[in-house]
């Protein structure tokens, strides 16, 4: 966990070429004037305010971050190092690859299984909707003894929730925090102005990044 106050303290913000110095899954800061950005095109952005102590975190939110909850571990770093109480923030669940489009492996869901008691809610079961095969069946039969087969339904992970929950866990009530529930992979497709959002798995890693930002402004 990066906290930006330190840096700026410093005067190690950006390099001479105008980069940014701090990179990490989780910052933040309660200096004004500095913004913390997160860049993704999937992965779950997570912005957290304190309204009260006017400190602000960003969180960059992948299944690897969900499961090590950084997000849940960075409201715990909020309240150590601002004091922060989790009834003055508000919380921001940003766009990214949802439960429609987010196909992962069975070892994801085992590796969930044992981190949360309520992993029921953050997976499901999803079968591809094909003409041929719902109108012809009987030619997509396997002869595979049972569970040998490779047809069957993909395994989806909900990372809006899994966040969602992480930040109801660190105390912040439900009404505090917003899950904007749009899908990098699939929100604007076939529209006539293009894609909405960038998305590494839709546009197969060639893609540009969204910037998800929050800071504390100057008095």
């Amino acid at each position: 966990m990066v906290e930006a106050g330190d840096c700026a303290q410093e005067g190690r913000l950006q390099t001479a070429g105008g980069r940014g110095v701090l990179r990490g899954d989780g910052m933040m800061t309660n200096v004004p004037g500095i913004f913390l950005g997160i860049q993704t095109a999937d992965c779950v952005p997570v912005l957290v305010a304190d309204v009260r102590r006017r400190a602000v975190a960003a969180f960059h939110a992948g299944w690897r971050g969900t499961l090590a909850r950084i997000v849940e571990r960075g409201i715990g770093t909020m309240r150590l190092r601002y004091g922060s109480r989790p009834q003055d923030l508000l919380a921001v669940v940003g766009p990214s690859i949802g439960p429609c489009c987010y196909a992962v492996g069975e070892e994801v869901r085992h590796e969930f299984e044992s981190q949360f008691a309520y992993v029921s809610r953050l997976f499901s079961e999803v079968y591809d909707s094909e003409p041929v095969r719902d109108k012809y069946p009987l030619l997509f039969l396997t002869t595979r003894a049972p569970g040998h087969s490779n047809l069957g339904p993909q395994i989806h992970l909900n990372l809006w929730e899994a966040n969602r929950r992480q930040l109801l866990d660190a105390g912040i009530p439900a009404k505090r925090i917003t899950v904007i529930g749009e899908c990098t992979a699939c929100v604007g497709v076939g529209s006539a102005a293009g894609r909405k959002y960038f998305s590494h798995r839709a546009e197969s890693g060639f893609t540009g990044r969204m910037m998800a930002a929050v800071g504390v402004v100057n008095d």
